[in-house]
């Protein structure tokens, strides 16, 4: 497939990679017979355009996500839901963005806060034009109309020196209603624009929220953290940054707290292109309920690996490695975890046809197995998945192709569902 389209801004990065070794017993087996229906095609005008994140879903089922484009006001992204009402699914966009103080180009998704209104972030926008921090509500006064928008409210305008600039990745809530993210780039390390940062955003009351930086990378310690972030039950956060640390090819580091002392940065990973070939995680990583952390790198074909906690130190280990290729088709959202330990994600440019992929993990016998469920065709399924997967209760998959689909030069993107 050639096409003219709409290039993301993290997408023009190459990465020089060698071929991966396998450190774990691995088989491959081809894609299973799974349905792919497409929920709505974006057509680059008020819904939206390039759904890049991938979905949030709610307890009744609904769907709710991101465009990085389209809209009404200068094509700078929306927010959406899709209500899934009677076995059908209605669209219905929550909020368009004008790229001026409420922000602009949100690259990540929404998720639900503990009052289970929306959060996000915008890469541009705001009082100074650096990204933002936002919620979004229904109307307090009833609406039986779905298309209804809701409320933005931005709670926190970055303002690209210090405290950060253009935050990618979705925002993680602490037990106790704080939230936590990353910024691109700002903060007080590196010289220029900065290597980026990990902020903290606690309520102030009034509904105002105060922020503060609680670490900024300096590139020997990671640059450039597109993740969001992991919490678990002690308090402690990870994450990933693409790039920096001992070899430049990205990191996996821990942030503790320690009274009196603050926050600080623990390695966990150095990626290593040159040695197994993966690098430049893009994601962030998950939590299984004995610990173990798992993620993904976008080199190649992609690689997914694991981290074990040994003591006061962490085991790495290579789960599957795709092998070859620099144009980084690995995967670009955060896998997921169903009960019986399988791993899920998608990729970006794989696949049997080279537009991305839906891949299952499965542990078997002290080994992993790596399944294509899906390859993107990139006619009207779309191509190019950067997303997240959400699964229902009965083992549906949903997410979303950044691009593809019957509108425009290249198509708008989609959203989707597998199942079984």
């Amino acid at each position: 497939m050639t096409c003219a389209v709409r290039i993301s801004p993290l997408a023009s990065a190459t990465f020089a990679i060698a071929l991966l070794c396998m450190l774990m017993a691995i088989t491959s087996q081809p894609a299973q017979a799974q349905t792919l229906t497409v929920l709505h095609n974006f057509t680059g005008g008020a819904d939206g355009a390039y759904p890049d994140a991938g979905l949030t879903m709610d307890g009744a089922g609904n769907l709710y996500g991101t465009t990085f484009g389209g809209g009404y006001s200068n094509s700078n992204g929306s927010v959406y839901k899709l209500a899934h009402t009677h076995g059908a699914w209605t669209f219905a966009p929550l909020h368009t963005f004008t790229g001026g103080d409420d922000g602009g180009l949100p690259y990540a998704g929404v998720v639900f806060g503990p009052d289970g209104s929306l959060y996000g972030a915008t890469t541009v926008g705001g009082a100074h034009g650096q990204g933002t921090v936002f919620n979004l509500k229904p109307s307090p006064h009833f609406s039986p109309n779905l298309l209804a928008p809701w409320n933005e409210t931005v709670l926190y305008s970055f303002q690209g020196g210090a405290d950060g600039s253009a935050p990618y990745a979705s925002v993680t809530f602490d037990p106790a209603g704080n939230i936590y993210g990353t910024t691109y780039a700002g903060g007080s390390g590196c010289s220029g624009g900065g290597c980026g940062t990990v902020y903290r955003m606690t309520p102030s009351g009034g509904g105002h929220w105060t922020e503060n930086v609680i670490y900024s990378f300096s590139n020997s310690d990671g640059s450039i953290p597109l993740s969001s972030l992991t919490l678990d039950n002690a308090g402690n956060l990870y994450g990933t940054t693409v790039a920096g640390g001992a070899y430049g090819d990205g990191t996996v580091y821990e942030l503790t707290y320690s009274q009196g002392t603050g926050w600080g940065q623990g390695f966990l990973h150095s990626f290593d292109a040159n040695l197994g070939g993966e690098a430049n995680p893009y994601v962030g990583l998950i939590l299984d309920p004995s610990g173990h952390l798992f993620g993904a790198t976008a080199d190649g074909e992609g690689g997914l690996f694991k981290l074990t906690r040994s003591g006061d130190s962490w085991m790495y280990s290579l789960l599957y490695g795709g092998g070859g290729g620099i144009s980084a088709c690995g995967a670009r959202g955060n896998l997921i975890r169903d009960g019986e330990g399988n791993l899920y994600g998608t990729t970006y440019c794989d696949g049997a046809h080279g537009d991305g992929s839906v891949f299952k993990l499965t542990p078997i016998n002290g080994g992993w197995t790596y399944t294509t469920l899906y390859s993107f065709t990139g006619g009207s399924d779309g191509y190019w998945p950067s997303s997240n997967l959400v699964m229902d209760a009965s083992g549906n998959l949903y997410g979303t192709s950044s691009q593809g689909g019957p509108y425009g030069n290249g198509g708008y993107g989609l959203v989707w569902e597998i199942t079984p």
